[in-house]
């Protein structure tokens, strides 16, 4: 999937990074001069940034003379940024395992799963039989994993197109059960790993079980 920055033209593309660059933001003067492209070119791109709510206007720095507009990146701007943890994350998994073997990490991320899943907003499941399959699919949704709801017999399950952990996941499966901790924190209800891109499956597809007792415990099924 092609990152959202690589899908702008260079033009916004070099204008994203020049106000990365300077958090009190910029004048459509200075970036005019450092884009060497004209004042209505640069006002055009701001105005399609602003549009997608990744550019912002901003309060203009004292300067003694007249207050010019400035434009800076908003919350969601700053995001287009890749951010590529894969290779901390994978060497601090690494050392993990190294140091506590296959139980303990198991545990540990389990015990992630969990906790991620308490700082997210509450499922809001929708009538019908779909619908803890739906409300759970745009969780995932909402942090990347590119889900839907599927229909597979005469059950829903959920369908992730997008494995977070892919290359991590590669090396190191065991990360699979973080996924499944949090799914079954958030639904309250046993999660069965059906299918895995890792594994040479098309998708990720997760089969909703029953819901999860005291007594039933929250080990992550595969």
């Amino acid at each position: 999937m092609t990152h959202p920055l690589h899908q702008l033209g260079d033009t916004q593309q070099r204008l994203l990074r020049q106000l990365l660059l300077n958090v009190g933001g910029c004048t459509v003067e200075m970036l005019c001069d450092r884009l060497h492209v004209s004042h209505n070119a640069v006002r055009q791109h701001l105005t399609a940034l602003i549009g997608q709510g990744w550019v912002q206007r901003v309060q203009s720095l004292a300067s003694g003379g007249r207050p010019q507009m400035r434009y800076a990146l908003t919350a969601s701007g700053r995001e287009l940024f890749p951010r590529n943890y894969g290779a901390i994350a994978g060497a601090l998994l690494a050392q993990l395992h190294d140091r506590l073997g296959d139980a303990a990490t198991a545990a540990f991320l389990d015990e992630l799963g969990r906790s991620v899943a308490a700082t997210q907003p509450p499922l809001q499941p929708e009538a019908g039989a779909d619908g803890l399959a739906r409300a759970l699919a745009r969780q995932l949704d909402a942090l990347g994993y590119e889900a839907v709801p599927a229909r597979h017999g005469e059950e829903w399950q959920v369908e992730a197109f997008n494995c977070v952990f892919h290359a991590l996941a590669r090396r190191h499966p065991q990360v699979c059960r973080f996924d499944l901790a949090f799914m079954e924190a958030a639904t309250g209800h046993r999660i069965h790993h059906m299918e895995c891109i890792v594994r040479g499956g098309h998708v990720c597809r997760f089969r909703i079980g029953d819901a999860l007792t005291p007594s039933s415990g929250s080990t992550p099924s595969a």
